[in-house]
């Protein structure tokens, strides 16, 4: 039987021959790695669901129905009524209080995804990861988060297998080049996330809902509602510490910095904060790489 390939030109016999890849990257982006030396070797990618329960939506309450800080320590505040109790329906406190479990669910679940993606990329011998992509879809309804990671398995031209585990990153093409032109390497992606429960007192009722207490406040001025603004405040700096304890004495860059909110029940909301971004190690001074070259010519 006749070679399939003998009909073809020499260059697309030998291109079949080796075999063939995939990839996540758009056509800039795969020309800048090719000129940086690496060699994309397929798509690759993670996933994982995870379910909640009761327990991501509705949180712990005590006997009163009030919510309840969580076992594992954590920020919790406390907010008490200024003015004295004025009936039954009456909110004489609040509390604002961090979910740890929350979050040791969602990093597992984001944890689990990155490991998949990973094994994938090994399998292929690959050096690293290059235009990771990550999204974590809440099917609310269900109260189920889906952890989604893809990138393109990379590996360094020329260079001997790897038995560490690969890298990964959030870059690709100019963006990635630039890092490595500035002296830097890619570690890791980072990805941390904090959430905060408030449970509003008598003065965050009465701000939130309008103005419904404007004339019980004496004042039509704007007010700023403390309770949220505390909440906010501390997200943001637990999700920072949570980022800065994954770095090692490496640098963080391209810092992506999310706040979502939603009322989970009447006065009663999570605050969610995720901050994203590129680990990343210093190996040399400043070192200008070469003027790109044209991959495609007219003439």
């Amino acid at each position: 039987m006749s070679d399939p390939l003998s009909d073809l030109p020499e260059a697309v016999g030998r291109r079949f021959a080796e075999g063939g890849f995939s990839s996540g990257l758009s056509v800039p982006d795969f020309g800048a790695c090719i000129e940086m030396g690496l060699e994309p070797l397929g798509f690759v990618q993670g996933f994982c669901a995870m379910q909640w329960g009761w327990f991501g939506s509705q949180g712990m309450r005590g006997s009163m129905g009030y919510p309840m800080a969580q076992a594992g320590g954590g920020y919790s505040e406390v907010f008490q009524c200024p003015h004295g109790m004025r009936g039954s329906a009456h909110r004489s406190w609040g509390q604002n209080f961090q979910q740890t479990q929350v979050e040791a669910f969602w990093t597992e679940g984001f944890t689990s995804a990155r490991s998949r993606m990973m094994d994938e990329a090994i399998a292929l011998g690959a050096h690293g990861i290059v235009g990771v992509l990550d999204t974590v879809n809440e099917i609310s309804d269900l109260q189920i988060s889906e952890f989604h990671l893809r990138g393109t398995a990379v590996r360094v031209r020329d260079a001997a297998p790897s038995a560490l585990v690969p890298w990964t990153t959030f870059l690709a093409g100019q963006r990635l080049a630039k890092v490595f032109e500035a002296g830097f390497v890619p570690v890791a992606v980072v990805s941390a996330v904090s959430s905060v429960r408030v449970w509003g007192y008598c003065m965050t009722e009465y701000l939130i809902h309008g103005g419904a207490g404007a004339s019980w406040l004496g004042t039509d001025e704007p007010q700023e509602i403390e309770q949220f603004v505390v909440a906010r405040m501390a997200a943001r700096d637990i999700v920072r510490r949570k980022a800065r304890g994954q770095l090692d004495g490496d640098e963080l860059h391209g810092v992506e910095l999310d706040v979502t909110e939603w009322e989970v029940t009447d006065d009663d909301w999570e605050v969610r904060c995720r901050l994203r971004g590129n680990r990343l190690r210093r190996f040399k001074d400043f070192d200008p790489l070469p003027a790109p070259r044209p991959t495609v010519r007219l003439s």
